[in-house]
């Protein structure tokens, strides 16, 4: 596991943009915390890094918001689906795109989600403060975060 603090929102959005820098086509990514934890800002900080233009908000009505970038960026919010439903959204299209699929609230459809992915865990210490934890499941996630440490390391 690998973790950050954020102080602000600011702050979230600038450690997002840094972990969005080494995404690659096809990356799958879980965003799990509170209502504020800082969701939405983690992903757009992933949008600037991907170099996407429009402006990110919440896909809560919506479910699924599609960006284009760099690489395309799915920003959806599955809080009012069950894993029925998301199959009937298709949603498992998108896990096998060339984009990069965040996913808010993705414990709802767990056993729905592919297993290799990346686990972001945002957690509320204080009313500014965040713990960012980054779980990582398969191969390819382990190796996105010994890379993430090794960049991290050469900062201090």
């Amino acid at each position: 596991m690998l973790h950050y603090k954020s102080t602000s929102p600011e702050d979230t959005m600038t450690i997002a943009e840094t972990i969005g820098n080494h995404l690659k086509s096809g990356d799958i990514l879980t965003l799990t915390g509170d209502l504020g934890a800082g969701k939405t800002h983690f992903t757009k900080g992933l949008a600037n890094a991907l170099g996407v233009e429009r402006i990110v908000n919440s896909p809560t009505f919506t479910i699924i918001k599609e960006y284009k970038g760099r690489i395309p960026l799915y920003h959806m919010d599955v809080y009012r689906l069950d894993e029925e439903e998301a199959e009937e959204l298709g949603i498992e299209e998108y896990f096998e795109s060339e984009g990069i699929c965040v996913i808010e609230w993705a414990e709802k459809i767990d056993s729905f989600l592919p297993e290799d992915r990346l686990n972001i865990i945002i957690r509320r210490e204080t009313e500014t403060t965040r713990d960012i934890c980054l779980e990582a499941t398969g191969e390819r996630f382990n190796a996105l975060c010994k890379e993430l440490q090794r960049h991290e390391n050469t900062r201090d």
